[in-house]
């Protein structure tokens, strides 16, 4: 820490009590009074070096001949600032620190200390020793941290502004070219075993710090100047990234309820017992996170996905503005795609609790995903074959993640039995087709929810199952939902249908890879087979409805015995001639050119 020396007497100010007494051969002609504490001083070191207390000295009567008393309790800094002042006056010793300097100048300016009552005043040391201390990280952040206790003084000497500047260019520059001493950081001088020969370091090197140095020593400043201090790096061209990390400390410093697994009333009386100063009531860290979100930067992934939704529970937790909650709510839907489902799960706090987590916040944030993502959407086609899925791959990976992490949420919330069959619905229809690359998420989450809520009727079965595409199902899945006593039987015909399906291309597939355009046209029988069952199953619908379970019933267990025999058949698959002939009389393969017709006049068909 920087130092200065000034004066050249020894210290002849003693304490008696609440009194300061100068003690000299001369008696004392003057009292200053600061509050509860006196000084017992004299006139003339005061007016040669002060030009307010010469002019109070001078327009003081005494009536009865009494000493001379004067009231200084407006003075900046109090008793301990005027005991330096006075000391100067007196020409005794004192040291000047980046603790003192702040106050001691405020002080000078209030006692008039200028030039006009002697070289080299008070005011001139205070300020030369200010330069050197902005020179220097730590005293800079010392001298901002004492601006406190003085602030409109030291406002109005522009000290908060010169503090804040240093600072705030000091963090947006590398602190190791320029050799400035860092809180926390080692310095050549504190590596003692550091030992130079020919110019070569035998010792350990100073840890390069990192860009988050900084972050600690401005977090014990208070709001208002940490804020000015924030707006003025953001000026200087610091990182959004940074902005928000120190944001992101700060925060964790004063509102302990932003940590997930904390109760926050146990928080404040931990906070306020051990006596850390840094403990807010309710209102206060209300105020503080709604300064605290609108400072934010408004960059997309500037602010990690998981520290928003840590202030969007604590806002709710502490009822914050609707305003505040709207807008975290809006920064995590413009990334949604990078949030985590544990962040999700909010807890429900309104006034009518219904479920247990907080769908209806979920919902706003997945539609502000939506609508920011909406040219994306409206530019996807409904269907998407493997081919453009992979093209466009680049686009619709966020989309994807949504996608699973909107699965992987609806399974958490499932078995909530107050959860309505409309908002589940509604929620998992949000997601498109096309943004799924796999159903297994989804089918999980529909098949929690019926099991937890047996009543539902079986349109409403129906129409959740509908949510589903079975051609995205993996081999767990369909084997999983061919057994599933849940789910209505015509999704199981469908399952098993696909299932088929995709037995048949495997074996299409080791049959007529050697040659390019055998395997083109079974493909292209498959696809048709695929589209002929999908309009057939329109057409048929209502004849499927119609049935009676026992006849649906038994075309499913035709379906799975047959299902049964393929996957037997294809473990004893050879590629010898033999198992090629097998096959094909097996599957109708007679040749590849029948193959394109064979296809489409698979037996599934009648059974949907």
């Amino acid at each position: 820490m920087a130092t200065m020396e000034l004066g050249s007497k020894a210290d002849s100010f003693q304490l008696e009590g609440q009194t300061w007494i100068c003690k000299s051969e001369l008696a004392s002609d003057v009292i200053i009074e600061i509050r509860e504490v006196s000084f017992h001083l004299h006139k003339f070191p005061l007016i040669n070096r002060s030009g307010l207390l010469q002019k109070m000295i001078s327009e003081f009567h005494s009536e009865d001949g009494k000493d001379c008393v004067l009231q200084l309790h407006d003075i900046p800094g109090g008793a301990k600032a005027f005991d330096l002042a006075a000391k100067f006056c007196y020409d005794v010793k004192l040291e000047l620190n980046a603790l003192n300097i702040v106050t001691l100048r405020c002080a000078a300016e209030h006692l008039c200390m200028t030039e006009e009552y002697g070289e080299g005043n008070l005011i001139v040391q205070t300020e030369n020793f200010l330069d050197e201390v902005f020179v220097n990280w730590s005293d800079s952040m010392k001298a901002l941290q004492t601006c406190e206790d003085v602030l409109p003084h030291a406002e109005e000497l522009q000290i908060v502004a010169r503090c804040i500047d240093s600072l705030a260019t000091k963090a947006c520059a590398d602190p190791t070219l320029f050799g400035w001493p860092m809180s926390g950081q080692p310095t050549l001088k504190s590596l003692g075993s550091t030992v130079l020969w020919n110019g070569i370091s035998t010792g350990a090197k100073p840890r390069s710090p990192g860009t988050d140095w900084w972050y600690r020593d401005v977090s014990h400043i208070k709001w208002p100047l940490y804020k000015r201090l924030i707006l003025a790096m953001e000026s200087k061209g610091m990182k959004p990234e940074n902005i928000s990390g120190s944001l992101m400390h700060y925060a964790k410093r004063y509102l302990p309820g932003l940590s997930r697994h904390s109760n926050f009333h146990d928080s404040i009386n931990h906070a306020t017992s051990t006596g850390s100063g840094s403990a807010l009531s309710e209102s206060g860290q209300k105020a503080l996170l709604e300064e605290i979100v609108e400072v934010l930067p408004i960059e997309k992934g500037a602010t990690s996905s998981k520290f928003l939704l840590s202030l969007l529970r604590t806002a709710m937790i502490l009822h914050a503005s609707p305003s505040c909650r709207e807008n975290l709510e809006r920064r995590v839907g413009a990334q949604f795609d990078d949030a985590a489902l544990e962040d999700l799960l909010i807890p429900n706090l309104g006034y009518s609790v219904e479920t247990l987590y907080d769908i209806d916040c979920v919902q706003r944030i997945l539609d502000h995903f939506v609508s920011m993502n909406r040219s994306v959407f409206d530019a996807s086609p409904c269907i998407v074959d493997e081919g453009q899925l992979i093209a466009s791959s680049v686009t619709l990976t966020p989309i994807s993640m949504a996608a699973k992490l909107v699965d992987g949420y609806l399974a958490e919330v499932a078995p909530d039995v107050n959860l309505k069959f409309s908002k589940f619905q509604s929620l998992a229809a949000m997601v498109p087709d096309y943004a799924r690359v796999s159903y297994d998420g989804l089918y999980r989450a529909v098949d929690i929810y019926l099991k937890s809520h047996p009543w539902l009727t079986d349109s409403e079965r129906e129409q959740l199952c509908r949510l589903m595409n079975c051609q995205k199902l993996s081999l767990e899945a369909c084997m999983h939902a061919a057994h599933n006593e849940r789910l209505p039987i015509r999704v199981i015909v469908q399952v098993l249908f696909f299932e088929q399906l995709r037995l048949r291309n495997t074996i299409a597939g080791w049959f007529f890879a050697p040659d390019s355009m055998g395997d083109s046209h079974a493909s292209h029988a498959l696809q048709k087979s695929t589209d002929g069952f999908i309009e057939t199953e329109i057409i048929q619908e209502n004849e499927q409805q119609s049935m009676s379970t026992d006849e649906m019933r038994m075309r499913v267990s035709e379906l799975e015995k047959e299902c049964s025999t393929m996957r037997q058949e294809m473990e004893k698959l050879g590629r010898s001639k033999s198992a090629w002939n097998f096959f094909s009389r097996k599957l109708g393969f007679g040749t590849k050119w029948q193959h394109h017709s064979d296809v489409k006049q698979f037996p599934i068909h009648r059974y949907c």
